[in-house]
């Protein structure tokens, strides 16, 4: 196994919260793994992404020029990386904020409403507004729903380990809105299956 993926977008979407998750996700599934962050000029607006390999295998570079996996939170990030992803790679896009649909047919693309998904991950119990600032989480689901590898339950434990203090609370909205994600693959995908067998 090796994975070598980018997450990408404006500073403050939180790409390098998601590949921080993943990262640790992969060393706790006992796998050799790199994070390498990456900021623009100004930080918070500018752009943000990192680089994340997972392997059984000793990391010779943790340099990628071309993607098994892009995550893009942005239309910048959609512009760069969607060329870059390897053949067969796969390409989780946040259809939010990116309007156009992916030009390449030797990839798989996915397209996730995410800042949608993740007001409604985050909403609380009784039922007043949540907010977009987990769509990083919910494209984290997508994506592992659509390529599995490490578990949601491997992702759960990160989070609980790693938002300590004050940042407890935002422990099963983060839960919430990985999930929302996963199922927002998930159920298409079963969607397209009964569509193809004549059951729909």
């Amino acid at each position: 196994m090796h994975e070598e993926i980018i997450f990408s977008g404006f500073g403050g979407q939180g790409a390098l919260f998601a590949g921080q998750v993943m990262t640790y996700a992969g060393m706790e599934a006992g796998w050799e793994v790199t994070w390498i962050p990456s900021y623009g000029p100004e930080m918070r607006g500018g752009t943000a992404h990192c680089t994340v390999i997972l392997s059984d295998q000793p990391i010779g570079s943790p340099i990628i020029r071309n993607p098994t996996v892009a995550v893009v939170l942005n239309p910048e990030s959609m512009d760069k990386y969607e060329p870059l992803v390897r053949p067969g790679g796969l390409l989780v896009v946040n259809s939010t904020l990116i309007r156009r649909p992916a030009v390449r047919d030797d990839i798989t693309a996915v397209h996730v409403p995410a800042n949608e998904l993740a007001v409604q991950a985050s909403g609380a119990a009784d039922g007043s507004a949540g907010n977009s600032k987990m769509a990083n989480v919910v494209l984290l689901g997508a994506m592992l729903a659509q390529k599995p590898i490490v578990s949601l339950e491997a992702v759960e434990k990160v989070l609980e380990a790693r938002l300590t203090g004050a940042k407890r609370r935002f422990i099963e909205p983060n839960k919430r809105a990985l999930h929302v994600g996963a199922e927002w693959v998930l159920d298409r995908a079963v969607t397209r299956v009964a569509y193809s067998v004549g059951l729909w």
